[in-house]
């Protein structure tokens, strides 16, 4: 794995990121919060994605707080991967492993995964413009996700062509090393075998607006040997 200095940058501040913001936060309050947040997002895709009994599920990038939390409590089989989770554990009130017993966590990036199990589901909220190498890191999500099986993605996408150019020569968003409008994303996991099946415009904003993709995927694809 190639980690760049913007990424390790943006690793140390998502940490000082999650600090600051969870701080002033009431641990039950929030996870009560976020639990909701993310069932207002599985909500909005109902028609497209169903999570069976005893399928199995990765939440990549899972953070201190990812879906994890609420897919806990459901009869599914949960991964959570985050290269800062012993960090979390260490330094957030708020993330507890031992609160989520059925949940399997590993301390890892994603550009390690490489199970041979693959998921029915695979989510990555959030995440994708975050990690060090994204090309490779959009395979391995699509290589770790079962023919038939969907992925799922949200992202801030860029909303105008000369701010996207200015926040990649400049660290303006030093939080997310790439920088991509929504069809960049798009084509980005549109690959042969992939197929997206429905995008949902979660918020809206100057910059960047927030994005849901559900993907499913048609064929087995596998470039990591």
């Amino acid at each position: 794995m190639k980690k760049t200095l913007r990424w390790q940058i943006a690793q140390k501040i998502e940490l000082w990121w999650w600090q600051n913001y969870l701080k002033a936060k009431p641990e039950t309050d929030y996870l009560l919060w976020k639990k909701r947040y993310w069932q207002g997002l599985l909500n909005q895709v109902t028609d497209v994605l169903t999570l069976a009994p005893n399928s199995r599920v990765l939440d990549a990038g899972c953070g201190p707080a990812g879906i994890f939390i609420l897919l806990h409590q459901q009869k599914v089989q949960v991964t959570a991967i985050d290269p800062l989770l012993k960090q979390y554990e260490k330094n957030l009130a708020h993330f507890k492993p031992t609160a989520y017993p059925k949940v399997t966590f590993k301390a890892m990036p994603l550009e390690q995964l490489q199970d041979k199990q693959l998921y029915d589901t695979v989510f990555c909220m959030n995440v994708i413009n975050h990690v060090a190498d994204i090309k490779d890191c959009v395979q391995r999500l699509i290589e770790a996700t079962k023919v038939g099986g969907k992925l799922v993605i949200t992202i801030d996408a860029h909303n105008y062509v000369l701010f996207k150019k200015i926040f990649r020569l400049l660290p303006g968003d030093v939080l997310h090393p790439h920088q991509y409008d929504l069809a960049e994303y798009e084509a980005m996991f549109c690959k042969e075998g992939v197929q997206l099946l429905k995008t949902v415009h979660l918020k809206q904003e100057f910059f960047f607006d927030h994005y849901m993709l559900v993907l499913g995927k048609r064929k087995i694809i596998n470039i990591h040997q």
